[in-house]
């Protein structure tokens, strides 16, 4: 039983150089971090006066302070090992920790989330944050709470960069029927709702993702159904499955996700970082399935695979 120090949080400073700050904070999101915020030393604006996603500056992250701190502390310092032996020409990530009293969640982390043009016409923006969006924006609202998924990170922007793009352009496919594996906030089964799909299911494991999905759900007026399970137990086949995972996750679910694709669907898998990729991309678009696209940012990859047709 794990015992946790009501009121107590156990802080990770990170100094990282910048191409590794994404694959250090998507680690600790993982591994159950309750916030992980990166500070920019230089943030940018765009033409369109939106702040660029930023990386460089120091990673703060927050786990509950429980008797298992020091056990995180050392997997922590694992991983930073493995990253040293992997990028031998980068500086090595260095951290400090410290034990903090209850910080003020509700405003301490806002800061760290700004309206963001995500592609063409989807621009995701915090509740509490105003945007006028022109004719052609489609705009999503996110309250992340403890949830992964605010189209701050490389891997869910291209999701929904790969989704905008299939479902605006295939217009062979009269009814979306899409699954949103492992849904965090729910931004990408949002996203698709938003972008015209009739039949959307979310699934996570997380009981609280689920309950953070459904609170955004409602917020940008969508309908979607919600479910706590894991997608193994999900029969219902679809046109379109999204699943934003890790590798091993993402190797483990294929052959039920293959299965689940209707033929000529879509399939989106990203959460891939550029050493897995090629293993990825070989189980992946082994038969029934073919390669359609690939997406990059940095050190990650989005892959859109399609399903062969019964007759091909």
């Amino acid at each position: 039983m794990v015992e946790k120090e009501i009121g107590k949080w156990l802080k990770i400073e990170i100094s990282a150089p910048p191409e590794l700050m994404d694959a250090l904070g998507n680690f600790l999101t993982e591994t159950g971090a309750q916030g992980v915020f990166q500070e920019s030393l230089a943030p940018q604006n765009t033409a369109a006066d939106f702040p660029e996603p930023s990386i460089e500056g120091t990673l703060k992250v927050y786990f509950p302070q429980d008797n298992r701190s020091e056990k995180r502390i050392i997997t922590l310092q694992k991983y930073i090992d493995s990253l040293d032996e992997i990028f031998p020409d980068f500086e090595k990530p260095s951290f400090t920790t410290e034990i903090i009293c209850d910080p003020d969640w509700g405003e301490q982390w806002k800061k760290y989330f700004m309206p963001i043009r995500v592609s063409n016409n989807i621009i995701v923006k915090p509740t509490w944050e105003r945007y006028t969006p022109s004719s052609r924006d489609i705009v999503i609202e996110i309250d992340p709470g403890m949830a992964f998924g605010t189209g701050q990170h490389a891997s869910t922007r291209m999701c929904i960069e790969a989704i905008e793009d299939i479902i605006m352009n295939d217009r062979s496919i009269k009814e979306w029927k899409v699954m949103d594996v492992g849904c965090g906030t729910g931004i990408l089964g949002i996203t698709a709702a938003k972008m015209g799909a009739q039949d959307v299911i979310c699934v996570d494991t997380d009981k609280k993702a689920v309950e953070i999905a459904g609170e955004n759900a409602a917020i940008n007026n969508v309908s979607m159904r919600i479910l706590n399970k894991n997608a193994a137990s999900i029969d219902k086949q679809r046109n379109l499955i999204i699943a934003n995972l890790t590798s091993n996750l993402l190797l483990t679910l294929r052959p039920h996700l293959v299965q689940l694709l209707l033929p000529e669907g879509y399939m989106i898998i990203s959460g891939i970082i550029e050493q897995d990729a090629k293993n990825v991309e070989e189980q992946f678009s082994a038969d029934p399935m073919t390669l359609h696209k690939m997406i990059t940012e940095k050190e990650w990859v989005c892959y859109v695979l399609r399903k062969k047709s019964i007759c091909a």
